[in-house]
């Protein structure tokens, strides 16, 4: 009975050993016993939120309409055209930049926000050959726009670039939700400095606050 009982369960040990050796694909996702912990329900920025749609939630990332954040500047102030439609894209050739001339420093980072968000398409030197196109040989077929080196581009007023950076033209989607309202018209300040005649960046006015003069004089004894 003893040895019959040491055959069984070494018999179990084998099965269960087997079993738990077994990398073979798992056809089922078991049991989660709290889901909503295992699986993120946070709105993600790139995720395609059109499903919640069905819940009344319309979420597009983009700033709610007429809302300045703190520290920007007053936003686009044309809404997007419906479809068929131009209006607003030819009417925003009439908007001014309200930057005044970046500084050096501020150049810097316009530089570095179009590196980030704009190089990988129109390319570090502007002329439509980023990583994404690479001469043709890169991942998207379309050559994008040369902001330098094209007439087309050098001529587009800053209004109609910042509309087309809100809104998105063409096989350009929007950075509205990307960048702020300042950081876009920062851009446009870089892209227009690049191009032939554009204005380069203001210098830094000198501190020509005189240092304090050290006492030299003596307490009286």
């Amino acid at each position: 009975m003893r040895s019959t009982q040491i055959v069984t369960i070494g018999l179990v040990t084998v099965v269960l050993a087997a079993a738990a050796c077994n990398n073979g694909p798992r056809r089922d996702t078991g049991r989660i016993y709290m889901p909503d912990m295992a699986y993120s329900r946070a709105v993600e920025t790139y995720a395609d939120h059109s499903n919640l749609k069905d819940a009344n939630i319309y979420y597009d990332a983009t700033p709610v309409a007429g809302t300045v954040k703190r520290g920007d500047v007053a936003y686009f102030p044309l809404a997007i055209d419906k479809a068929g439609d131009t209006a607003n894209y030819v009417a925003s050739k009439q908007i001014v930049n309200p930057l005044p001339a970046l500084n050096e420093k501020d150049m810097l980072e316009a530089k570095r926000l179009y590196n980030i968000n704009c190089g990988i398409c129109h390319g570090e030197k502007l002329d439509g050959n980023g990583p994404l196109y690479k001469g043709g040989d890169g991942p998207y077929p379309a050559k994008p726009a040369t902001l330098v080196g094209d007439a087309k581009y050098e001529n587009m007023p800053a209004g109609q670039m910042m509309y087309s950076v809100t809104y998105g033209r063409n096989l350009m989607g929007s950075y509205a939700s990307q960048l702020s309202t300042k950081q876009r018209w920062m851009i446009i300040h870089y892209v227009k400095s690049m191009q032939p005649g554009g204005a380069k960046p203001v210098a830094v006015a000198a501190d020509t606050t005189a240092a304090p003069v050290a006492d030299t004089t003596k307490a009286s004894k």
